[in-house]
């Protein structure tokens, strides 16, 4: 073998890419941040409305049916009308939704209604709270596709 086939044989390194922490760590920031700006908005209308024992969670209700109607919104937004900022979505839907929205906080009151022997008023809950939510998700993604068409004329 001639010194130029033997060259062409070698094993060469694959180019060096960003590590992969280093292209997630930006979105892992902004998930923070986010998520904390949603926890402590979630905190403070908890604490607007607060629940007696054995009562109806308003607080979480509407927290799940405003924040689902939000995220409704604001994906039509992102991926139909404004482009946004790659670090958006992460932030915004990921982040503040996230730790806005209360799913697991909706299943311990349920928990709780039905240790205080309501558990006809739990199951209303949580039919009423699933209902809300997936109708506030429809109805704001059709009202703001409809509003961005609208735009586009």
């Amino acid at each position: 073998m001639t010194a130029p086939e033997a060259e062409s044989l070698r094993v060469r390194p694959a180019p060096r890419r960003r590590s992969e922490w280093r292209t997630q760590a930006p979105v892992v920031a902004v998930v923070a941040v986010g998520g904390a700006t949603g926890a402590v908005a979630r905190y403070a209308l908890a604490l607007a409305l607060p629940t007696a024992a054995g009562g109806f969670p308003w607080a979480t209700f509407w927290t799940n049916v405003v924040g689902c109607a939000v995220i409704g919104a604001f994906l039509v937004l992102i991926t139909e009308g404004l482009p946004a900022h790659r670090l958006v979505r992460p932030f915004f839907g990921t982040g503040v939704l996230g730790g806005f929205t209360t799913f697991s906080t909706y299943a311990v009151d349920i928990q709780k209604l039905v240790d205080h022997g309501r558990p006809a008023t739990g199951l209303a809950y949580l039919a009423a709270t699933l209902c809300a939510a997936m109708a506030a998700v429809w109805c704001a993604a059709t009202a703001t596709r409809r509003v961005l068409t609208r735009r586009q004329r």
